[in-house]
């Protein structure tokens, strides 16, 4: 291995050697304290301390670097206290997580360190999401994002080279390729010859490096990062290295030849730099032995205050309460002069309105800039807020929520609006485990918004027509809104935007050009988790959202006689179940309305908490209405059948004879 220190001075070199020791003997510690069973997982990072270490000593400590899990030596490169990282390790109070997710799944403002989620990929489209908010506050500052060989084979990879390429985002992409994805080698999981190569695909600068050797770590990214603040772009770095152990201690290194073994063993980046610091007169014996003896030192220190540390008790109450970032609202009551508008006209206004009132909010979507999105919702909105806060974005939904993530965390409110609802499933990942997971896992909100165009009745067929709620009621740490009419959907959209959790926004596109209503000219808001009785009567409560609350509207409308009270519940995650009881206790009989297919939709869910909490009050079983359980058909005959409008008034006019 050969060494340049350019024009380094003994001080650098000497602050480098000390921040790839301090890693290295930390793991040493850790392989002695599973051995004997103190400590229960462990993914080591020996044999690669020299990129992380690289990596953090380039940039500024308010510049974020989202590592993975043996990238010990950024985390010691920020100088986080020992003791939080052995707590953090152990589940205890003082680490970042409150016992609730292990090792280095997590992150912290506190050191602008971003942690990982066990999925891999959707970290890089966070680190665009990051990377854009810098550029949009024009401060100069990069940031790196680490992944591993194995992760470059997910789509999400993909995704945030091609995002940050297209938007020129100041992004470092690091690779480090150890030459195996847990026990599957690099022959099998890709065919070109370096990894690097693919930034030629996305048009971006990319390079190979030593990752073994400090120096040329530390220089070539000093160079790439004085260059890249002069003219900010993504480079993606191909860091060849390997790891001297396994995956995780349990998973051993039997799979791995000797031979590769013993020969990434003459290149170990610290003994190798060690013993060049030595040769040179730069490291003396006895300061290295000091320095061993300083560090061991703080490590025993470290883990006698972690040690001492009482185990985490399970209280009830703060797990619940740290599902969602606390958020106060700020009720803004709606003037008096109102104007005639569309569904669509007002969900426009909304967004219009909340970009007029949050300097910091971004709206991402497919053909949303000058276009206006495939519905015209956004259209003018380029010419009055500029390209840098309406952006269209590449077909890619999975990178662009994350992106969205990545805006939050650096400062910025996100509107992504998925061009169908359907379209979510390649963007599911980073809403259901990065999103609704982040306040839980390190107190981190996630200030985003997605729109869901959605629902049947257009003939648009099986990827155009869902109403897919259900996929995200299930999800703790989601908030799910679903209006029926104008004026509930511009102010709680306005409400979705001030809370600073995700939020899942959905918009029956039939509604949009065919419900009209007089609707505040002015900004309000509306709280969410409050649904609306929208007729009383005593024979039935029929509880729906959406579209369907119109179909029941309609045959109450036929049918006057019936005398119900029919609750629209314009929210379903938090749920107005206060209403939902209230209304059942009064009149005995309920059907529930839903244009989602039968099984596993919220109506299932609200049978059930109706029969548990108001058995006593029913006069008749809980009735549920709904779709067929089949995937939504493209012809009207077939569209028709599959849709509950037909069968509605029947399934009520039984239900009132029980």
């Amino acid at each position: 291995m050969t060494f340049d220190r350019k024009n380094l001075t003994d001080n650098q070199l000497l602050d480098l050697y000390k921040r790839i020791l301090k890693p290295r003997l930390i793991e040493e510690k850790m392989l002695i304290l599973i051995r004997q069973g103190k400590v229960s997982k462990w993914f080591s990072g020996i044999g690669q301390e020299a990129i992380s270490v690289g990596v953090t000593a380039i940039l500024d400590s308010d510049e974020y670097i989202l590592p993975m899990h043996r990238n010990l030596g950024v985390f010691t490169g920020r100088n986080i206290p020992l003791y939080r990282l052995f707590s953090q390790w152990q589940g205890k109070a003082n680490g970042f997580t409150k016992g609730r997710d292990r090792s280095f799944h997590f992150g912290t403002q506190q050191y602008k360190i971003i942690g990982m989620i066990s999925h891999l990929g959707p970290q890089l489209g966070v680190a665009d999401g990051i990377a854009l908010a810098n550029k949009l506050k024009k401060n100069g500052k990069i940031t790196a994002v680490f992944t591993g060989e194995g992760a470059t084979s997910e789509g999400d990879f993909h995704e945030a080279l091609n995002i940050a390429s297209v938007w020129e985002l100041p992004v470092l992409f690091v690779i480090e390729n150890n030459g195996y994805g847990l026990s599957t080698p690099t022959n099998e999981q890709y065919r070109c010859e370096n990894l690097a190569d693919k930034g030629k695909g996305y048009g971006m600068e990319s390079h190979i490096i030593d990752g073994n050797n400090i120096l040329e770590v530390f220089n070539l990214l000093s160079e790439l990062k004085a260059s890249m603040k002069e003219n900010p772009r993504p480079v993606l770095l191909e860091f060849k290295t390997f790891r001297m152990r396994g995956h995780e201690e349990a998973s051993g290194t039997k799979y791995v030849p000797q031979e590769l073994m013993d020969m990434w063993a003459i290149k170990d980046p610290v003994e190798n730099y060690r013993r060049y610091l030595a040769e040179n007169g730069v490291l003396t014996s006895d300061f290295d032995t000091a320095l061993h003896t300083e560090i061991k030192a703080a490590i025993d220190e470290g883990l006698a205050v972690a040690n001492a540390e009482p185990e985490i008790e399970a209280t009830l109450i703060e797990e619940l309460n740290d599902v969602y970032k606390p958020y106060v609202f700020e009720l803004v009551n709606p003037s008096y002069e109102k104007e005639n508008i569309r569904f669509i006209d007002a969900i426009s206004t909304s967004l219009k309105q909340s970009m007029e009132r949050h300097e910091n909010l971004v709206i991402m979507g497919q053909d949303i800039a000058e276009y206006g999105g495939a519905f015209k919702i956004t259209d003018g909105f380029v010419a009055q807020f500029g390209r840098e806060r309406v952006i269209n974005t590449p077909i890619c939904e999975s990178a662009v929520v994350s992106a969205a993530m990545g805006l939050s965390i650096n400062g910025y409110k996100a509107i992504v609006e998925m061009q169908f609802a359907d379209f979510v499933s390649t963007g599911f990942n980073p809403i259901v485990n990065l999103l609704a997971k982040s306040h839980y896992r390190w107190l981190e909100k996630a200030d985003v918004v997605v729109r869901m165009p959605c629902g049947g009745g257009t003939q648009a067929g099986p990827f155009h027509s869902q109403t897919n709620e259900a996929w995200f009621t299930k999800t703790p740490g989601l908030k799910v809104v679903y209006p029926a009419f104008p004026y509930d959907a511009k102010g709680l959209l306005n409400t979705a935007i001030n809370d600073p959790n995700p939020v899942l926004f959905f918009e029956h596109k039939q509604l949009y050009r065919s419900v009209y209503q007089d609707v505040p000219k002015d900004y309000y808001t509306i709280p969410l988790g409050k649904a609306a009785l929208l007729k009383e009567g005593n024979q039935v409560t029929i509880i729906s959202f959406g579209a369907a609350v119109h179909w029941a509207l309609d045959t109450l409308a036929k049918n006057p006689e019936i005398s119900a009270d029919l609750l629209d519940l314009r929210t379903l995650q938090p749920l107005d179940t206060e209403a939902i009881f209230d209304s059942v206790k009064k009149t005995g009989r309920v059907i529930i309305y839903q244009e989602d297919s039968m099984f596993g939709g919220i109506a299932s869910d609200i049978s059930a908490m109706i029969m548990e909490n108001c058995f006593k009050y029913l006069d008749a079983p809980v009735k549920r209405v709904a779709s067929l359980d089949t995937p939504i058909p493209f012809t009207k005959a077939l569209e028709d059948q599959y849709l509950p409008k037909g069968r509605f008034e029947n399934d009520l006019k039984q239900l009132l004879k029980y």
